[in-house]
């Protein structure tokens, strides 16, 4: 009996034990799994060559550099329109943006956007908690691009040297341009131009006439492909007619609390671009037909920024 009694005594301790250690399993797998951060990022990027480069050029060096893993949503139609609104309902946590559309776009500013106005950029997105940082050293602006031939014969450096040759040039630009309230109207009225003559060109052709030298001077974006490709001097807007558009990334504050490890991946791609660089990266994808993915490795790579 006393045998039997110490078996059952026995028994009760090894499932009191087992029980205990049970429940200890239990609650150290809900402080690690209950509260477990998401290891999972998003990434959204707007439908232009140079945001899927940008796209994959951070999945990549996050993957790299963090134990995070990357989900990316490429071309996203409607850009800043549908972006923001997902950024801020959290499906979304970061993705490329140019400073002039946050200002315009998301905060709704009516004034033209110039950097030294970051800090305000910034203060509006802390509304939203959100944070600008990145910030990759080229401007996708609107400006003018003239032929060397014309540069050099009048001096041209800035929208405002035009002035004195505008007369002996012909100007060419889409439709849309000629249309727009802060198209080629404004940009006359403020610089005090008054071309030769003006062409209306097809988009996809305004660079065939410039090649040609059909025109003399055309809008353009500063981080278009083909200007890396053709002989021509691109002016500066000296009196800041077009807002400024610095690219940089926005990224959900929460994201930057859970994930901190992140912060030393934006600080690595600061200012790493230019105008011209990003401009020849567009280059490679659209004209000469290479992937984004394989433009974005050869830059990190050419950057040593990619581990052995």
């Amino acid at each position: 009996m006393i045998h039997y009694r110490g078996n059952e005594k026995g028994k009760k301790d090894m499932r009191k034990k087992a029980g205990i250690l049970l429940a200890a399993l239990a609650m150290a797998g809900c402080l690690t799994g209950c509260g477990q951060k998401d290891d999972t990022i998003h990434m959204a990027t707007k439908p232009m060559t140079e945001q899927y480069i940008l796209g994959s050029m951070m999945k990549t060096l996050i993957e790299q550099d963090t134990d995070l893993t990357v989900e990316l949503t490429e071309g996203v139609g409607g850009g800043t329109a549908n972006i923001q609104p997902a950024m801020e309902e959290g499906e979304f946590d970061f993705y490329p943006e140019y400073t002039g559309s946050g200002w315009n776009n998301v905060l709704k500013e009516e004034s033209v956007y110039d950097e030294s106005m970051f800090d305000q950029l910034q203060a509006g997105y802390e509304e939203l908690d959100m944070t600008w940082t990145g910030m990759l050293g080229f401007n996708n602006t609107y400006s003018l691009l003239v032929t060397r031939e014309a540069a050099e014969k009048y001096d041209l450096h800035t929208f405002s040297d035009l002035a004195g040759a505008a007369g002996q040039l012909v100007f060419g630009a889409n439709y849309d341009f000629y249309e727009r309230t802060d198209g080629f109207d404004a940009l006359c009225e403020a610089y005090g131009l008054t071309f030769k003559d003006t062409m209306d060109l097809d988009i996809g052709l305004k660079y065939d006439a410039f090649e040609q030298r059909e025109i003399d001077v055309m809008n353009v974006f500063t981080t278009d492909g083909q200007l890396s490709a053709v002989d021509g001097v691109v002016l500066e807007d000296d009196q800041g007619l077009y807002p400024s558009y610095m690219c940089g990334f926005v990224v959900r504050d929460e994201v930057l609390e859970e994930h901190p490890e992140l912060q030393q991946v934006f600080d690595k791609v600061e200012g790493m671009l230019t105008d011209a660089e990003i401009a020849e990266m567009n280059y490679k994808v659209e004209t000469e037909g290479q992937e984004p993915e394989d433009v974005a490795t050869a830059l990190l790579e050419e950057r040593g920024l990619l581990h052995e």
